[in-house]
Protein backbone atom coordinates (compact mmCIF):
# COMPACT_ATOMS: atom_id res chain seq x y z
CA UNK A 1 0.00 0.00 0.00
CA UNK A 2 1.61 3.24 -1.13
CA UNK A 3 0.06 6.45 0.12
CA UNK A 4 1.47 9.72 -1.15
CA UNK A 5 3.07 11.46 1.83
CA UNK A 6 1.09 14.44 3.03
CA UNK A 7 2.56 17.28 5.06
CA UNK A 8 1.85 16.87 8.74
CA UNK A 9 -0.02 19.63 10.50
CA UNK A 10 1.91 22.00 12.71
CA UNK A 11 0.87 22.92 16.20
CA UNK A 12 0.93 26.56 15.17
CA UNK A 13 -1.77 25.95 12.58
CA UNK A 14 -4.20 24.17 14.88
CA UNK A 15 -5.90 27.30 16.30
CA UNK A 16 -6.72 28.53 12.80
CA UNK A 17 -8.21 25.15 11.83
CA UNK A 18 -10.24 25.14 15.02
CA UNK A 19 -11.38 28.72 14.46
CA UNK A 20 -12.61 27.85 10.95
CA UNK A 21 -14.76 25.06 12.37
CA UNK A 22 -15.97 27.36 15.13
CA UNK A 23 -17.11 29.95 12.57
CA UNK A 24 -18.95 27.27 10.59
CA UNK A 25 -20.67 26.00 13.75
CA UNK A 26 -21.73 29.55 14.64
CA UNK A 27 -23.18 30.06 11.14
CA UNK A 28 -25.25 26.86 11.41
CA UNK A 29 -26.09 26.42 15.04
CA UNK A 30 -28.77 23.78 14.56
CA UNK A 31 -28.27 21.75 11.36
CA UNK A 32 -31.54 20.33 10.09
CA UNK A 33 -32.27 16.61 9.99
CA UNK A 34 -31.76 16.48 6.23
CA UNK A 35 -28.35 18.12 6.56
CA UNK A 36 -27.15 15.61 9.16
CA UNK A 37 -28.50 12.66 7.20
CA UNK A 38 -26.58 13.96 4.19
CA UNK A 39 -23.36 13.95 6.21
CA UNK A 40 -23.96 10.37 7.32
CA UNK A 41 -24.78 9.28 3.75
CA UNK A 42 -21.56 10.87 2.52
CA UNK A 43 -19.57 9.11 5.23
CA UNK A 44 -21.07 5.78 4.19
CA UNK A 45 -20.01 6.48 0.60
CA UNK A 46 -16.48 7.27 1.80
CA UNK A 47 -16.25 3.92 3.58
CA UNK A 48 -17.89 1.79 0.89
CA UNK A 49 -16.04 3.31 -2.06
CA UNK A 50 -12.63 3.04 -0.38
CA UNK A 51 -12.82 -0.24 1.54
CA UNK A 52 -9.85 -1.89 -0.15
CA UNK A 53 -7.64 1.17 0.22
CA UNK A 54 -8.51 1.51 3.92
CA UNK A 55 -7.80 -2.18 4.55
CA UNK A 56 -4.47 -1.91 2.75
CA UNK A 57 -3.46 1.24 4.65
CA UNK A 58 -4.14 -0.36 8.04
CA UNK A 59 -2.24 -3.52 7.05
CA UNK A 60 0.66 -1.35 5.90
CA UNK A 61 0.80 0.37 9.29
CA UNK A 62 0.84 -2.97 11.12
CA UNK A 63 3.30 -4.63 8.75
CA UNK A 64 0.56 -7.24 8.32
CA UNK A 65 -2.96 -6.95 9.68
CA UNK A 66 -5.64 -9.53 8.94
CA UNK A 67 -8.00 -8.10 6.32
CA UNK A 68 -10.84 -10.09 7.89
CA UNK A 69 -10.12 -8.48 11.26
CA UNK A 70 -10.16 -5.04 9.65
CA UNK A 71 -13.48 -5.72 7.98
CA UNK A 72 -14.95 -7.29 11.12
CA UNK A 73 -13.43 -4.95 13.70
CA UNK A 74 -13.37 -1.63 11.83
CA UNK A 75 -15.48 -1.44 8.66
CA UNK A 76 -18.51 -3.46 9.78
CA UNK A 77 -19.04 -1.77 13.17
CA UNK A 78 -18.55 1.67 11.59
CA UNK A 79 -21.24 0.94 9.00
CA UNK A 80 -23.50 -0.65 11.60
CA UNK A 81 -23.17 2.38 13.86
CA UNK A 82 -23.79 4.76 10.97
CA UNK A 83 -26.91 2.99 9.70
CA UNK A 84 -28.36 2.74 13.19
CA UNK A 85 -27.82 6.46 13.81
CA UNK A 86 -29.34 7.33 10.45
CA UNK A 87 -32.46 5.24 11.08
CA UNK A 88 -33.05 6.70 14.56
CA UNK A 89 -31.86 10.28 14.14
CA UNK A 90 -35.31 11.82 13.62
CA UNK A 91 -36.41 10.40 16.98
CA UNK A 92 -33.17 11.37 18.71
CA UNK A 93 -33.50 15.00 17.57
CA UNK A 94 -37.12 15.34 18.62
CA UNK A 95 -37.60 17.49 21.75
CA UNK A 96 -38.63 15.40 24.73
CA UNK A 97 -41.73 16.37 26.69
CA UNK A 98 -41.16 16.42 30.45
CA UNK A 99 -43.60 16.47 33.32
CA UNK A 100 -44.75 19.72 34.98
CA UNK A 101 -45.45 19.97 38.69
CA UNK A 102 -49.03 20.65 39.66
CA UNK A 103 -47.98 24.04 41.02
CA UNK A 104 -46.67 25.25 37.66
CA UNK A 105 -49.39 24.02 35.32
CA UNK A 106 -50.49 24.74 32.62
CA UNK A 107 -46.90 25.64 31.69
CA UNK A 108 -44.95 23.21 29.46
CA UNK A 109 -41.51 21.57 29.89
CA UNK A 110 -39.38 20.10 27.14
CA UNK A 111 -35.74 19.13 26.62
CA UNK A 112 -34.08 20.16 23.37
CA UNK A 113 -30.90 18.32 22.24
CA UNK A 114 -28.64 21.00 20.81
CA UNK A 115 -25.25 20.67 19.03
CA UNK A 116 -22.29 21.56 21.22
CA UNK A 117 -20.24 23.17 18.43
CA UNK A 118 -16.77 21.76 17.75
CA UNK A 119 -15.80 18.28 18.97
CA UNK A 120 -12.24 16.94 19.19
CA UNK A 121 -11.43 13.24 18.79
CA UNK A 122 -8.03 11.73 19.63
CA UNK A 123 -7.60 8.34 17.93
CA UNK A 124 -5.26 5.50 19.04
CA UNK A 125 -3.33 3.20 16.74
CA UNK A 126 -4.93 -0.19 17.48
CA UNK A 127 -8.22 0.40 15.60
CA UNK A 128 -7.45 3.62 13.76
CA UNK A 129 -10.55 3.59 11.56
CA UNK A 130 -13.35 2.49 13.89
CA UNK A 131 -12.07 4.59 16.79
CA UNK A 132 -12.10 7.62 14.48
CA UNK A 133 -15.38 6.96 12.70
CA UNK A 134 -17.38 5.64 15.68
CA UNK A 135 -17.28 8.89 17.66
CA UNK A 136 -17.38 10.92 14.42
CA UNK A 137 -20.77 9.36 13.61
CA UNK A 138 -22.19 10.39 17.00
CA UNK A 139 -20.75 13.89 16.71
CA UNK A 140 -22.15 14.44 13.20
CA UNK A 141 -25.54 13.00 14.14
CA UNK A 142 -25.64 15.54 16.98
CA UNK A 143 -24.91 18.34 14.47
CA UNK A 144 -21.31 19.23 15.38
CA UNK A 145 -18.16 20.15 13.52
CA UNK A 146 -15.26 17.75 14.22
CA UNK A 147 -11.46 17.73 14.42
CA UNK A 148 -9.77 14.30 14.46
CA UNK A 149 -6.19 13.71 15.62
CA UNK A 150 -4.83 10.42 14.22
CA UNK A 151 -2.04 8.37 15.79
CA UNK A 152 1.51 8.83 14.58
CA UNK A 153 1.87 5.02 14.75
CA UNK A 154 -0.60 4.59 11.85
CA UNK A 155 0.64 7.17 9.32
CA UNK A 156 -0.69 5.43 6.21
CA UNK A 157 -4.20 5.22 7.65
CA UNK A 158 -4.04 8.78 8.95
CA UNK A 159 -2.87 10.19 5.63
CA UNK A 160 -5.46 8.25 3.65
CA UNK A 161 -8.31 9.27 5.95
CA UNK A 162 -7.22 12.93 5.77
CA UNK A 163 -7.16 12.76 1.97
CA UNK A 164 -10.57 11.05 1.78
CA UNK A 165 -12.23 13.43 4.24
CA UNK A 166 -10.86 16.35 2.26
CA UNK A 167 -12.32 14.86 -0.90
CA UNK A 168 -15.76 13.95 0.43
CA UNK A 169 -16.51 16.73 2.95
CA UNK A 170 -16.35 20.50 3.22
CA UNK A 171 -13.23 21.68 5.09
CA UNK A 172 -15.41 23.54 7.59
CA UNK A 173 -17.14 20.32 8.71
CA UNK A 174 -14.38 17.79 9.45
CA UNK A 175 -10.61 18.19 9.74
CA UNK A 176 -8.25 15.21 10.07
CA UNK A 177 -4.92 16.09 11.70
CA UNK A 178 -1.75 14.01 11.52
CA UNK A 179 1.35 14.54 13.65
CA UNK A 180 3.36 13.40 16.64
CA UNK A 181 3.13 13.82 20.42
CA UNK A 182 3.83 17.58 20.42
CA UNK A 183 0.94 18.16 18.05
CA UNK A 184 -1.27 15.89 20.14
CA UNK A 185 -0.52 17.99 23.22
CA UNK A 186 -1.39 21.17 21.37
CA UNK A 187 -4.56 19.51 20.03
CA UNK A 188 -5.85 18.65 23.51
CA UNK A 189 -5.26 22.24 24.64
CA UNK A 190 -7.69 23.63 22.04
CA UNK A 191 -10.98 25.03 23.43
CA UNK A 192 -13.22 22.25 22.16
CA UNK A 193 -16.83 21.98 23.25
CA UNK A 194 -16.20 18.29 23.93
CA UNK A 195 -13.06 16.16 23.68
CA UNK A 196 -13.04 12.38 23.30
CA UNK A 197 -9.77 10.59 23.91
CA UNK A 198 -9.09 6.89 23.40
CA UNK A 199 -5.78 5.61 24.74
CA UNK A 200 -3.88 4.69 27.86
CA UNK A 201 -4.82 5.66 31.39
CA UNK A 202 -1.45 7.38 31.82
CA UNK A 203 -1.99 9.67 28.82
CA UNK A 204 -5.62 10.15 29.87
CA UNK A 205 -4.38 12.02 32.97
CA UNK A 206 -2.49 14.49 30.75
CA UNK A 207 -5.49 14.94 28.46
CA UNK A 208 -7.74 15.82 31.40
CA UNK A 209 -5.22 18.36 32.69
CA UNK A 210 -4.93 20.00 29.28
CA UNK A 211 -8.70 20.11 28.80
CA UNK A 212 -9.24 21.53 32.29
CA UNK A 213 -7.64 24.85 31.31
CA UNK A 214 -10.58 25.44 28.94
CA UNK A 215 -13.16 23.66 31.12
CA UNK A 216 -13.61 21.32 28.17
CA UNK A 217 -15.75 18.29 29.06
CA UNK A 218 -14.01 15.02 28.21
CA UNK A 219 -14.94 11.46 27.43
CA UNK A 220 -12.03 9.13 28.21
CA UNK A 221 -11.99 5.66 26.69
CA UNK A 222 -9.03 4.07 28.42
CA UNK A 223 -8.19 0.46 29.12
CA UNK A 224 -7.08 -1.59 32.07
CA UNK A 225 -6.99 -5.24 32.94
CA UNK A 226 -10.24 -6.87 31.84
CA UNK A 227 -10.68 -10.26 33.55
CA UNK A 228 -12.18 -13.44 32.12
CA UNK A 229 -13.79 -15.19 35.07
CA UNK A 230 -14.48 -18.91 34.56
CA UNK A 231 -16.86 -20.46 37.06
CA UNK A 232 -16.69 -24.12 38.01
CA UNK A 233 -19.77 -25.19 36.03
CA UNK A 234 -18.98 -23.15 32.91
CA UNK A 235 -18.80 -24.76 29.49
CA UNK A 236 -15.01 -24.93 29.45
CA UNK A 237 -14.65 -25.67 25.74
CA UNK A 238 -16.87 -22.72 24.86
CA UNK A 239 -15.07 -20.48 27.36
CA UNK A 240 -11.65 -21.41 25.95
CA UNK A 241 -12.74 -20.71 22.37
CA UNK A 242 -14.18 -17.33 23.31
CA UNK A 243 -11.14 -16.33 25.38
CA UNK A 244 -8.77 -17.32 22.56
CA UNK A 245 -10.86 -15.43 20.00
CA UNK A 246 -11.01 -12.28 22.14
CA UNK A 247 -7.36 -12.44 23.14
CA UNK A 248 -5.89 -13.13 19.71
CA UNK A 249 -8.09 -10.82 17.63
CA UNK A 250 -5.67 -8.13 16.39
CA UNK A 251 -2.96 -10.05 18.29
CA UNK A 252 -4.42 -8.94 21.61
CA UNK A 253 -4.05 -5.24 20.76
CA UNK A 254 -7.59 -4.44 21.84
CA UNK A 255 -8.56 -2.32 24.83
CA UNK A 256 -11.24 -4.84 25.83
CA UNK A 257 -9.24 -8.01 25.18
CA UNK A 258 -9.29 -10.51 28.07
CA UNK A 259 -6.22 -9.42 30.02
CA UNK A 260 -6.05 -12.35 32.45
CA UNK A 261 -8.09 -15.41 33.38
CA UNK A 262 -9.46 -16.29 36.78
CA UNK A 263 -10.17 -20.01 37.20
CA UNK A 264 -10.73 -22.28 40.17
CA UNK A 265 -7.48 -23.98 41.15
CA UNK A 266 -9.11 -27.40 40.76
CA UNK A 267 -10.06 -26.58 37.16
CA UNK A 268 -6.82 -24.94 36.04
CA UNK A 269 -5.37 -27.86 34.11
CA UNK A 270 -8.73 -28.55 32.50
CA UNK A 271 -8.90 -24.97 31.19
CA UNK A 272 -5.27 -25.05 30.05
CA UNK A 273 -5.99 -28.17 28.00
CA UNK A 274 -8.96 -26.44 26.39
CA UNK A 275 -6.88 -23.35 25.58
CA UNK A 276 -4.12 -25.57 24.15
CA UNK A 277 -6.72 -27.13 21.84
CA UNK A 278 -8.62 -23.95 20.89
CA UNK A 279 -5.65 -21.82 19.79
CA UNK A 280 -4.35 -24.19 17.08
CA UNK A 281 -7.87 -24.63 15.70
CA UNK A 282 -8.13 -20.89 15.20
CA UNK A 283 -4.53 -20.36 14.04
CA UNK A 284 -2.82 -23.60 12.89
CA UNK A 285 0.18 -21.55 11.76
CA UNK A 286 1.40 -18.08 12.66
CA UNK A 287 4.38 -16.87 10.62
CA UNK A 288 2.69 -16.51 7.24
CA UNK A 289 -0.91 -16.80 8.35
CA UNK A 290 -2.88 -13.85 6.91
CA UNK A 291 -5.42 -14.21 9.71
CA UNK A 292 -2.84 -13.62 12.47
CA UNK A 293 -1.84 -9.98 12.90
CA UNK A 294 1.51 -8.42 13.74
CA UNK A 295 2.38 -6.50 16.86
CA UNK A 296 2.16 -2.88 15.67
CA UNK A 297 5.89 -2.03 15.94
CA UNK A 298 9.20 -3.14 17.38
CA UNK A 299 8.85 -0.96 20.44
CA UNK A 300 5.68 -2.70 21.57
CA UNK A 301 7.06 -6.11 20.61
CA UNK A 302 10.11 -5.51 22.82
CA UNK A 303 7.88 -4.29 25.65
CA UNK A 304 5.95 -7.57 25.60
CA UNK A 305 9.14 -9.63 25.46
CA UNK A 306 10.63 -7.71 28.39
CA UNK A 307 7.53 -8.35 30.50
CA UNK A 308 7.78 -12.06 29.72
CA UNK A 309 11.47 -12.01 30.67
CA UNK A 310 10.62 -10.31 33.97
CA UNK A 311 7.93 -12.90 34.80
CA UNK A 312 10.21 -15.80 33.83
CA UNK A 313 13.01 -14.44 36.03
CA UNK A 314 10.54 -14.15 38.91
CA UNK A 315 9.64 -17.84 38.65
CA UNK A 316 6.55 -17.79 36.44
CA UNK A 317 5.81 -20.77 34.18
CA UNK A 318 5.71 -19.51 30.56
CA UNK A 319 3.91 -21.68 27.99
CA UNK A 320 3.77 -20.58 24.37
CA UNK A 321 1.25 -22.17 22.00
CA UNK A 322 3.09 -22.31 18.66
CA UNK A 323 1.11 -25.02 16.81
CA UNK A 324 3.53 -25.52 13.89
CA UNK A 325 6.68 -24.97 15.99
CA UNK A 326 7.68 -22.13 13.65
CA UNK A 327 10.72 -19.92 14.00
CA UNK A 328 9.18 -16.50 14.59
CA UNK A 329 12.46 -14.67 15.15
CA UNK A 330 12.78 -11.69 12.85
CA UNK A 331 9.00 -11.23 12.84
CA UNK A 332 6.62 -9.29 15.04
CA UNK A 333 4.37 -12.33 15.46
CA UNK A 334 3.95 -13.41 19.07
CA UNK A 335 2.12 -16.68 19.86
CA UNK A 336 -0.54 -17.00 22.49
CA UNK A 337 1.52 -17.21 25.66
CA UNK A 338 0.04 -18.56 28.89
CA UNK A 339 1.69 -17.37 32.10
CA UNK A 340 1.17 -19.46 35.24
CA UNK A 341 2.21 -18.70 38.82
CA UNK A 342 3.07 -15.11 37.92
CA UNK A 343 4.07 -13.00 40.95
CA UNK A 344 1.61 -10.19 41.63
CA UNK A 345 4.27 -7.48 41.37
CA UNK A 346 5.23 -8.38 37.78
CA UNK A 347 4.18 -5.99 35.00
CA UNK A 348 1.99 -8.70 33.45
CA UNK A 349 -0.31 -8.53 36.48
CA UNK A 350 -0.01 -4.78 37.05
CA UNK A 351 -0.20 -3.22 33.58
CA UNK A 352 -2.58 -3.62 30.67
CA UNK A 353 -0.84 -6.18 28.45
CA UNK A 354 -2.09 -5.20 24.96
CA UNK A 355 -0.74 -8.32 23.30
CA UNK A 356 -1.29 -12.12 23.07
CA UNK A 357 -0.06 -12.90 26.59
CA UNK A 358 -2.55 -14.39 29.05
CA UNK A 359 -1.79 -14.76 32.76
CA UNK A 360 -3.83 -17.48 34.48
CA UNK A 361 -4.74 -16.70 38.11
CA UNK A 362 -6.27 -19.33 40.37
CA UNK A 363 -8.93 -18.84 43.05
CA UNK A 364 -10.27 -21.23 45.70
CA UNK A 365 -13.90 -20.05 45.82
CA UNK A 366 -16.04 -17.73 43.73
CA UNK A 367 -16.26 -14.95 46.31
CA UNK A 368 -12.47 -14.87 46.38
CA UNK A 369 -12.47 -14.30 42.61
CA UNK A 370 -14.90 -11.37 42.98
CA UNK A 371 -12.74 -9.92 45.76
CA UNK A 372 -9.69 -10.19 43.49
CA UNK A 373 -11.46 -8.18 40.78
CA UNK A 374 -12.83 -5.59 43.20
CA UNK A 375 -9.43 -5.05 44.83
CA UNK A 376 -8.07 -3.71 41.54
CA UNK A 377 -8.84 -0.66 39.39
CA UNK A 378 -12.22 -0.97 37.70
CA UNK A 379 -11.76 -2.69 34.34
CA UNK A 380 -13.12 -1.68 30.96
CA UNK A 381 -14.76 -5.10 30.55
CA UNK A 382 -15.52 -8.25 32.50
CA UNK A 383 -16.14 -11.62 30.87
CA UNK A 384 -18.06 -14.16 32.93
CA UNK A 385 -18.33 -17.78 31.84
CA UNK A 386 -20.99 -19.44 33.94
CA UNK A 387 -24.31 -21.32 33.74
CA UNK A 388 -25.71 -20.40 37.15
CA UNK A 389 -28.26 -17.54 36.85
CA UNK A 390 -27.93 -16.58 40.52
CA UNK A 391 -24.15 -16.38 40.33
CA UNK A 392 -24.37 -14.39 37.11
CA UNK A 393 -26.65 -11.84 38.77
CA UNK A 394 -24.40 -11.74 41.82
CA UNK A 395 -21.38 -10.96 39.64
CA UNK A 396 -23.26 -8.23 37.77
CA UNK A 397 -24.28 -6.55 41.03
CA UNK A 398 -21.10 -7.11 43.07
CA UNK A 399 -18.56 -5.85 40.50
CA UNK A 400 -18.17 -2.59 38.60
CA UNK A 401 -16.78 -2.53 35.07
CA UNK A 402 -17.24 -0.61 31.85
CA UNK A 403 -19.19 -3.48 30.28
CA UNK A 404 -19.88 -7.19 30.63
CA UNK A 405 -20.17 -10.18 28.34
CA UNK A 406 -21.69 -13.38 29.65
CA UNK A 407 -20.34 -16.56 28.02
CA UNK A 408 -18.61 -14.45 25.38
CA UNK A 409 -15.82 -11.91 25.07
CA UNK A 410 -15.38 -8.54 23.35
CA UNK A 411 -18.61 -8.52 21.33
CA UNK A 412 -20.42 -6.02 23.56
CA UNK A 413 -18.23 -3.31 22.03
CA UNK A 414 -19.77 -3.59 18.57
CA UNK A 415 -23.41 -3.63 19.67
CA UNK A 416 -24.52 -0.46 17.94
CA UNK A 417 -27.40 0.32 20.30
CA UNK A 418 -25.48 -0.11 23.56
CA UNK A 419 -23.33 2.54 25.26
CA UNK A 420 -19.61 1.88 25.42
CA UNK A 421 -17.37 3.40 28.06
CA UNK A 422 -15.22 2.80 31.09
CA UNK A 423 -15.46 3.62 34.76
CA UNK A 424 -12.79 4.93 37.10
CA UNK A 425 -9.31 4.11 35.79
CA UNK A 426 -10.79 2.59 32.62
CA UNK A 427 -12.47 5.81 31.55
CA UNK A 428 -15.46 8.10 31.89
CA UNK A 429 -18.45 8.84 29.72
CA UNK A 430 -20.02 6.86 26.89
CA UNK A 431 -20.49 6.86 23.17
CA UNK A 432 -22.09 4.61 20.53
CA UNK A 433 -25.78 4.78 19.69
CA UNK A 434 -28.15 7.13 21.47
CA UNK A 435 -25.67 7.63 24.32
CA UNK A 436 -23.13 8.88 21.76
CA UNK A 437 -25.67 11.36 20.41
CA UNK A 438 -26.31 12.57 23.97
CA UNK A 439 -22.58 12.85 24.73
CA UNK A 440 -22.13 15.29 21.85
CA UNK A 441 -25.32 17.25 22.59
CA UNK A 442 -26.35 19.83 25.14
CA UNK A 443 -29.70 18.81 26.59
CA UNK A 444 -31.32 22.22 26.90
CA UNK A 445 -34.25 22.35 29.36
CA UNK A 446 -37.01 24.72 28.16
CA UNK A 447 -39.78 25.97 30.46
CA UNK A 448 -42.60 27.66 28.54
CA UNK A 449 -44.98 29.70 30.65
CA UNK A 450 -48.73 29.78 29.99
CA UNK A 451 -50.58 33.09 29.79
CA UNK A 452 -52.76 31.71 32.61
CA UNK A 453 -49.83 31.46 35.01
CA UNK A 454 -50.32 31.83 38.74
CA UNK A 455 -46.66 32.61 39.38
CA UNK A 456 -47.59 36.19 40.34
CA UNK A 457 -48.66 34.79 43.71
CA UNK A 458 -45.07 33.88 44.59
CA UNK A 459 -43.56 37.29 43.82
CA UNK A 460 -42.79 40.06 46.27
CA UNK A 461 -44.04 41.83 48.17
CA UNK A 462 -44.72 38.67 50.19
CA UNK A 463 -48.00 38.75 52.03
CA UNK A 464 -50.43 36.35 53.63
CA UNK A 465 -51.31 34.76 50.27
CA UNK A 466 -47.80 33.53 49.58
CA UNK A 467 -47.40 32.31 53.16
CA UNK A 468 -50.60 30.28 52.83
CA UNK A 469 -49.47 28.96 49.44
CA UNK A 470 -46.05 27.90 50.76
CA UNK A 471 -47.65 25.96 53.61
CA UNK A 472 -49.84 24.20 51.08
CA UNK A 473 -46.96 23.48 48.69
CA UNK A 474 -44.66 22.10 51.36
CA UNK A 475 -47.34 19.86 52.84
CA UNK A 476 -46.96 17.55 49.80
Amino acid sequence: MNVMPMPQASAAGLPDAHAALRRAAAAERFPALARRLGWLNTLEQLIQQNRDALIAAISSDFGQRSSVETRLGELFPSLEELRSARSQLRRWMKPQRRGVSLWFRPARNRVLPQPLGVVGIVVPWNYPLFLALGPLIGALAAGNRVMIKMSEFTPATGQLLAELVGRYFEPDLIRVINGGPELAQAFTRLPFDHLLFTGSTEVGHHVMRAAADNLTPVTLELGGKSPALVARDADFARAAESIVAGKLFNAGQTCVAPDYVLVNAKDRDRLLAMLDAAAPRAYPTLANNPDYSNIINQRHYQRLQSWLDEARAAGADIRQINPAAEDLSGTRKLPLTLVLNCPADCALLREEIFGPILPVVCYDNFDEALDYINARPRPLALYLFDSDPLRIEKTLHQTISGGVCINESVLHVIQHDMPFGGVGASGMGHYHGYEGFLTFSKLKPVFEQSRWSGSWMTRPPYGRTVQWLLRLMMRG
